[in-house]
């Protein structure tokens, strides 16, 4: 039987959600993240050698990465209900999300974490104006500007039918999630942006994403 190994408030709740989609049957081994550094335990990398969340292991294969596990459980699914047909156009649109997701709508999210950080770090007070001097710059030259780009093109993309790829439901909705409610949990997707406050609202409500988090518990974003 699969495995997923599951660390809390990570992008693994994903994998969750997307085996209750498809009605997979899976075991579940949890993690949970070091309170002060907010990291991955180390058991983790007896599991995969990068140590990071989501891990699956299927038989002899263990497989990383949220969107090659995402596409892999997609594949599996021979009634391809959360996927285009290969060589489609909606296929390529399909596996575009699922890169843009990690490769480009996540990296400015993390910036904005680290600059936030930056700004709040314990420090000797002559330091802290410098510090928050450094993560206003960052945040008001490249980090914000970056932000805003990405979701008024997310949005964009959302308004025409509500969801990534035509007008079903599919992976990419659940690859998409992470950023997006990665952007909420930072207040980033109000008013601005209310095709994707309009997606996370309908994507919670799902009954496999319900059943995802009581599988996998809590599951809070830092803001």
């Amino acid at each position: 039987m699969l495995t997923v190994h599951h660390l809390n408030n990570s992008r693994s709740q994903r994998v969750l959600w997307m085996l209750e989609e498809l009605g997979i049957p899976y075991d579940l081994r949890r993690y949970t993240r070091d309170p002060k550094t907010m990291l991955a335990p180390p058991a983790l990398r007896e599991v995969h050698p990068l140590g990071k969340s989501p891990v699956v292991t299927d038989g002899e294969l263990t497989l990383a990465e949220s969107g090659a596990i995402i596409e892999y459980l997609a594949d599996r699914d021979e009634l391809g209900r959360l996927a285009p047909p290969r060589g489609t156009p909606e296929r390529l649109r399909w596996t575009y999300w699922l890169h843009y997701a990690e490769g480009s709508a996540m990296p400015p999210l993390l910036l904005k974490l680290v600059a936030l950080r930056i700004a709040s770090a314990p420090m000797p007070f002559f330091a802290r104006p410098i510090a928050r001097k450094i993560s206003g710059t960052l945040q008001s030259s490249f980090v914000d500007p970056q932000l805003r780009l990405h979701f008024d093109y997310v949005n964009d993309a959302l308004t025409k039918t509500g969801w990534f790829v035509g007008d079903r439901f599919s992976a990419a909705d659940i690859q998409m999630s992470f950023p997006l409610e990665a952007a909420s949990a930072r207040g980033n997707a109000q008013g601005r942006w209310p095709a994707i406050a309009d997606f996370l609202q309908r994507i919670h409500a799902r009954d496999a994403y319900q059943r995802a988090l009581a599988r996998g518990g809590p599951y809070q974003l830092p803001g």
